[in-house]
């Protein structure tokens, strides 16, 4: 009886593993489909880093322009900490900045930040919102259903 169990238990993760293959085919993959009429996603910066937040104003864009989300996608940018470099008018983003903003990005500057290191806001740019704390809008916006991406 044993011996029947073992060959019954090996034909069925036989076809398991037949199924995950066929599941992972990379000539079958499509991607996920959008089938909601909205999406939201909030993208976080809290790095000064040249690369990380290009890369991030990259991956918005790319979400933006991406075929199955076109015209059902809302995003927010949260920036805190050291991010805070991406809007000050000193730096090299205003121009990216603007193309998103047209795009319909919501940009958020965390009041704490802006506090706590004594920044001026007429040193930021004055298309950009304020909100009490980065992370009270990330948690809010977590538990509202939104994407949060940290790329």
């Amino acid at each position: 009886m044993k011996k029947y169990t073992f060959i019954l238990a090996a034909f069925m993760l036989m076809g398991f593993i037949g199924k995950v293959k066929a599941q992972t085919d990379p000539a079958e993959f499509t991607g996920a489909t959008a089938k909601l009429k909205h999406y939201d996603a909030l993208y976080i910066l809290n790095s000064a880093d040249e690369k990380k937040i290009k890369g991030t104003l990259r991956n918005m864009d790319n979400a933006l322009e991406d075929p199955r989300l076109k015209g059902k996608l809302h995003i927010e940018l949260i920036v805190f900490g050291d991010g805070v470099a991406v809007y000050m008018k000193s730096g090299i983003y205003e121009q990216t900045l603007k193309d998103l903003l047209a795009k319909g990005v919501v940009m958020a500057q965390c009041s704490n930040t802006v506090r706590e290191r004594k920044i001026d806001k007429n040193d930021l740019f004055p298309f950009i919102s304020y909100v009490p704390s980065g992370n009270g809008e990330i948690i809010i916006r977590q538990y509202e259903g939104w994407a949060v991406v940290h790329p």
